[in-house]
């Protein structure tokens, strides 16, 4: 049976004849691991929002990774908890801290920043006629936005968007602590902007986080650091990785570009959310269970490791008509790219305004757009997008 564990299962996207298969078998299907006491793979659309959202029954914590990443083994973080390994009503109190910077209002504010920067970012590559799409185009934008809301040089966010693509990479392709090192040097800045911000606090999420309060209390340093990763993290993940699969998919089906192209302005809202669905940046969140309970046909175990798949949602035929068929004006889209619970992801409304921002320019700004060299997968079973991503163009 494939493994799900293994990043040779998603070197070329996700594996959509797997996941019909699974889809298929009846009841969740079992994955075992090598190092490890295997997990529940769920694969169904409704499954998946059962888990999502029945956060009593099926907990984020102790991770949201299939294997623990281990990084409060340092010592350096105590007891301290990332957002993310959190359920309510603890996670509902550290989600309130950035919440209102994360509204559709503010994303909408930004909404003209986001444009320039695109602009900036077509600007630097089109005279050249070929470029690296994800380091060029994808990776900077969500790189500059991120280090504009935590307050850091733009250069610097650039160098933190390379530590999360390391933090992300399988172990066997990065080597074995490589992860981990990314990790301790991700706060080890952090722990200097903690310095800086708190002798010169600045109208960035940074100074906020540092001088908010979550139940009567400052955020501990350990805490800060976790929040730190997150946001860096989280902030690159679905635009930088969308944008580059959304191109593969586009370069595919030349169909579907040009009906996009043809009326950029009043397509792309579906087109962005066909996208997501089509690539689902994130692969999966893993879940443990609290207490013995069912799902559908399967009987899961107190402890036990349930993981959502949530590119295999994304192509269920229940919910999706032709799902395997990418359908840029397709308008009934309940996908499920950002989560469907509690902990569905904060940043979608900027992400989306990235997304639109970057995908405009390039479409209108460059032609006869193709792939200069074969994409290079980022080896990972968390997240789905190429490495590399060669392409050559004109300006229009």
């Amino acid at each position: 049976m494939m493994d799900l564990n293994d990043p040779e299962t998603f070197s070329a996207g996700h594996p959509a004849r797997a996941y019909d298969v699974l889809r298929r078998t009846p009841g969740l299907v079992f994955n075992p691991e090598r190092e490890g006491p295997g997990f529940w793979a769920v694969t169904r659309h409704a499954d998946v929002l059962a888990v999502d959202r029945d956060f009593s029954t099926f907990s984020s914590s102790p991770t949201i990774m299939i294997a623990d990443p281990g990084i409060g083994e340092s010592g350096l973080l105590g007891e301290a908890q990332m957002m993310l390994m959190m359920d309510p009503p603890q996670h509902t109190a550290f989600r309130k801290l950035i919440r209102a910077a994360f509204t559709k209002d503010q994303a909408d504010g930004r909404g003209g920043r986001l444009v320039e920067l695109a602009r900036e970012i077509v600007d630097a590559v089109i005279s050249r006629g070929e470029c690296d799409f994800v380091a060029d185009i994808a990776g900077e934008m969500p790189s500059f936005v991120i280090a504009e809301l935590m307050g850091l040089p733009r250069q610097d966010g650039r160098e933190l968007y390379k530590l999360t693509e390391i933090i992300h990479s399988a172990p066997e392709a990065v080597g074995v602590h490589a992860g981990r090192d990314a990790v301790m040097k991700m706060f080890a800045y952090g722990m200097e902007v903690i310095a800086q911000k708190r002798v010169k606090p600045a109208d960035d999420l940074a100074s906020l986080l540092l001088s908010a309060e979550v139940e009567g209390r400052r955020l501990t340093d350990p805490e800060f650091l976790l929040f730190f990763l997150l946001l860096i993290d989280a902030g690159g993940d679905t635009t930088r990785n969308l944008l580059a699969s959304g191109l593969i998919a586009l370069l595919d089906h030349p169909d579907q570009m040009a009906w996009l192209r043809a009326d950029l302005g009043s397509r792309l809202p579906t087109a962005r959310e066909e996208l997501l669905r089509y690539t689902s940046p994130v692969i999966y969140m893993r879940r443990t269970a609290t207490r013995a309970t069912r799902l559908g046909e399967t009987e899961i175990a107190k402890g036990d490791k349930v993981v959502m798949y949530f590119g295999a949602a994304n192509r269920d035929p229940d919910v999706f008509d032709h799902p395997e068929t990418l359908d840029l004006a397709r308008d009934d889209n309940p996908h499920l790219a950002f989560g469907g619970g509690p902990h569905h992801c904060l940043g979608r409304h900027i992400a989306r305004q990235e997304i639109d921002a970057v995908l405009c320019e390039v479409l209108s700004r460059l032609d006869d757009l193709a792939l200069a060299a074969p994409p290079v997968w980022l080896a990972s079973t968390f997240i789905s997008g190429p490495k590399t991503l060669p392409v050559r163009f004109r300006a229009a």
